[in-house]
């Protein structure tokens, strides 16, 4: 428009833009500083109808830069087209669409040279006239006219008062008058009320004027139901009083995307009984007894077949026995009970020939019972039935009825779909009764190996439990026993042989009867887990076996343990709860030079001891500290110290792993809180073989025994001086020593028995001699010391450490 640097045409031209329809604007060019190149522009002008397009003041566009007023239009390709129309002097035409926080609008732009800058030419084409007038409504008709949907504008038709009465049509592009079957001259002018006069007709101008009003576009596929046509429609508001609308003929897509929904529809089906059937298959695949099989059948295979009643009956010789149902009446629950393979009811007819049958309809279930002797069994709510027979390798094992509330066609995919259910229901029943037979051996095996009642015990209560974890004939290793020893002694044991099967189960009774009978002959725990330890080498070379043998000796509130490869039992004392620190020992069955050393505790009137086996606390994923902080945390709130009511407890507190993977047995023990008679003296005594051995077994029972007492002080006289006696003891008599502490009001008295009527006496020891010094130790240390005859035979020799010290 202009050749020299200026941009802006004189004023008159400007007059005259200012009243043009059109939106014009000019922009100098803004360059860079040393290098001359154009990085922005300068808007100088834009007339009013320019700056109702873009939406802004004019005293807001005008002086204002591009980057800053359209930054979010600005991109890679817009500022070199600008640059070139400038410096190439080429002008150029464009169309843009833009929906952006600064500019909103479809714009035909002509851009051309003015000065050292632009002049712009520019028309929102939403707000253009739909006739020949404008460059931008000419080209968009030759858009539409070339476009493959029907387009069509309609202005609305209004009555005096304003309302929307019909609609007329101002233009239709030739795809429109293609599909509707009339030239767009027969068209263009008629109301829509003329055009269309199906049963649609007034439904759609509300839609049309709701568009117009509202404004939101609406898109929808309607159907012709006389013609069975379906249409794609799209409309939109076009300016203040039209509605532009774009529709194609879908009815080929429609028809050909009915049958992809038949297809998928087919495919969804199958795939859902092909679940169904997984689904049912690993339900009862995991299920092991009867019990498990019924609740998968009704938690799974009755939603999975549809049915709306279901029941299982199982052959039982002459009859058929109903063993799980689920949706039926009690009226006809109670004629299934027992039926006779000779009723004509037709799961006996399933259940003698194998073969499945299927009645769709009340009718039909009538017919069948009608031709039988025997009272009709009920239909109930059901109006159609399968007949499914259970059967496995050949063995019918009765009849699976799915009773369903309508008649129902069973098609082939059915039939077969419900066949492979009764398949799959069939096997697992057949496992789940092999398995309850054989737990049912292995369950009475168990019971014959444990003792059938503990013996009682005065001034003890005890409870016992055993929770097997079993699989087919598998038996586990645990036991347990209590034995009394005469008196108020009583041997307490608990123990596991390594293993689950029938060679487990007979080595556990083999060391069970053979503890009972080194512990019936009086031996010490340590003697006694010895005698077992090679037994158990000699027998079984590659078993072992854990265990935890227990003394305990009432009046005294005192027990002797021994712990072989077991986890430790917990003792509650008033309100004191833990875990018995014990000497440990290997397992039984590991080798034959091991020892079992002794631990010996107090255990107060009043108290619990809880013994158990590994199974309660541990196993591969679960650790056995963890386990034994839950047992602890259990006993400790057991609110009595009743043994059955504490072993209920323990158990339903959810102690250890879930679910269990091995067998579990506990014993709890309960001493009788009897008070002491007034002047009792507190003592403790043990019978110890007369052997080498024996002499540190007696030291270790003392220093246990004073340390429990709080006699800690005395430990170091009292065990130098007991180790002189019991050696001369041992050494110079056969058979076994009693060794007996009794704490006197001012001292230890300590005095071990034997048998030998041969008295000690001190005798002066040679200086090069490696013996003979022991009772001149024991004059020398001891605050006291003397021989007591026996007069049924034998002698104790005893010595006293004062405790004034």
């Amino acid at each position: 428009m202009l050749d020299g640097p200026d941009v802006l045409p004189s004023a008159d031209i400007l007059a005259v833009l200012d009243a043009d329809q059109q939106g014009w604007a000019f922009a100098r060019a803004v360059r860079a500083a040393g290098t001359g190149e154009i990085e922005d522009f300068e808007l100088l002008y834009v007339n009013e109808a320019g700056a109702r397009y873009l939406g802004r003041d004019r005293a807001e566009l005008v002086g204002g830069r591009y980057r800053r007023l359209w930054p979010d239009t600005v991109n890679d390709a817009t500022m070199p087209l600008y640059r070139k129309v400038v410096e190439a002097r080429e002008p150029v035409a464009r169309t843009v669409y833009y929906d952006r926080p600064s500019l909103s609008g479809h714009f035909e732009l002509w851009i051309g040279p003015s000065g050292d800058g632009l002049v712009v030419r520019f028309v929102d084409l939403r707000t253009v006239t739909l006739g020949p007038q404008s460059i931008g409504g000419t080209r968009l008709y030759e858009v539409l006219d070339a476009a493959f949907d029907g387009f069509t504008v309609l202005r609305a038709v209004r009555s005096p008062d304003g309302e929307v009465r019909d609609f007329v049509c101002e233009y239709l592009n030739a795809a429109g008058a293609a599909l509707t079957g009339r030239p767009a001259e027969e068209v263009i002018g008629r109301s829509w009320s003329e055009l269309a006069t199906g049963p649609g007709t007034r439904a759609l101008v509300e839609r049309w004027t709701e568009v117009l009003t509202g404004g939101a576009p609406w898109q929808a596929r309607l159907q012709s139901p006389e013609l069975h046509e379906f249409w794609e429609v799209s409309a939109a508001r076009a300016g203040a009083d039209s509605v532009a609308v774009s529709f194609r003929d879908v009815t080929g897509q429609a028809a050909q995307q009915e049958r992809v929904e038949q297809s998928m529809a087919q495919a969804r089906r199958a795939a859902e009984r092909n679940a169904a059937l997984q689904a049912v298959t690993a339900a009862l695949v995991a299920a092991s007894t009867a019990a498990d099989v019924y609740a998968a059948i009704g938690a799974v295979l009755r939603p999975s077949a549809g049915g709306q009643g279901l029941a299982l009956l199982l052959r039982r010789d002459d009859h058929l026995e109903l063993t799980y149902h689920a949706g039926y009446e009690p009226q006809v629950v109670e004629r299934l009970r027992e039926v006779p393979l000779t009723h004509p009811y037709p799961a006996t007819e399933v259940a003698r020939t194998g073969r499945a049958r299927y009645l769709s309809t009340l009718a039909e279930f009538a017919v069948a019972q009608a031709a039988g002797a025997g009272r009709p069994i009920p239909s109930g709510g059901r109006q159609a039935w399968a007949f499914l027979p259970l059967a496995t390798a050949g063995d019918v094992l009765g009849t699976l009825v799915i009773g369903y509330g309508m008649p129902r066609e069973f098609d082939d995919a059915e039939r077969a779909n419900l066949a492979a259910f009764a398949a799959v229901c069939a096997q697992a029943m057949q496992r789940a009764l092999l398995f309850e037979a054989q737990v049912s051996i292995a369950g009475e095996l168990q019971r014959a190996l444990l003792p059938a009642e503990l013996p009682e015990v005065p001034g003890l209560r005890h409870a016992a439990r055993y929770l097997p974890w079993t699989h087919g004939a598998d038996v586990g290793g645990d036991w347990y026993d209590v034995i009394p020893l005469g008196g108020d002694v009583v041997a307490v044991v608990i123990g596991d042989v390594v293993g689950h099967s029938a060679t487990a189960a007979a080595v556990m009774g083999q060391v069970r009867n053979a503890l009972r009978a080194y512990a019936a002959e009086r031996h010490s725990p340590s003697a006694v887990m010895q005698r077992v330890n090679r037994l158990l080498l000699d027998l079984h070379p590659d078993a072992v076996a854990t265990c935890c043998y227990l003394e305990l000796h009432l009046s005294e509130g005192t027990a002797t343990a021994v712990l072989a490869g077991h986890p430790p039992p917990v003792l509650r004392a008033g309100r004191r709860v833990g875990t018995l620190t014990l000497r440990p020992a290997p397992p039984l069955g590991v080798s034959p030079d091991v020892g079992f050393p002794e631990t010996t505790f107090l255990v107060p009137g009043g108290a619990n001891l809880l013994l158990y086996t590994d199974g309660l606390v541990e196993d591969r994923r679960y650790h056995l500290d963890d386990g034994l902080a839950e047992l602890r945390a259990a006993v400790r709130a057991a609110p009595t110290t009743d043994p059955r009511a504490m072993l209920d407890h323990v158990l339903a507190a959810g102690v250890g792993p879930r679910p269990r993977t091995d067998d579990v047995a506990l014993v709890c023990l309960s001493v009788d809180d009897r008070p002491a008679p007034a002047g009792t003296r507190r003592s403790a005594q043990r019978r110890f073989r007369g052997d080498a051995v024996s002499a540190s077994a007696a030291r270790r029972f003392t220093a246990d025994l004073l340390a429990a007492w709080g006699e800690d002080t005395l430990a170091d006289d009292a065990l130098l001086l007991l180790d002189e006696v019991i050696t001369n003891a041992i050494q110079h008599t056969v058979g076994a020593v009693l060794v007996r502490l009794e704490l006197l009001a001012d001292a230890l008295r300590v005095s071990v028995a034997d048998r030998s009527e041969r008295l000690p006496s001190p005798r002066p020891a040679d200086a090069e001699a490696e013996n003979g010094r022991g009772l001149l130790i024991v004059a020398s240390v001891a605050s006291a010391w003397g021989v007591d005859p026996d007069p049924a035979g034998g002698k104790a020799v005893w010595f006293e450490v004062s405790r004034s010290a």
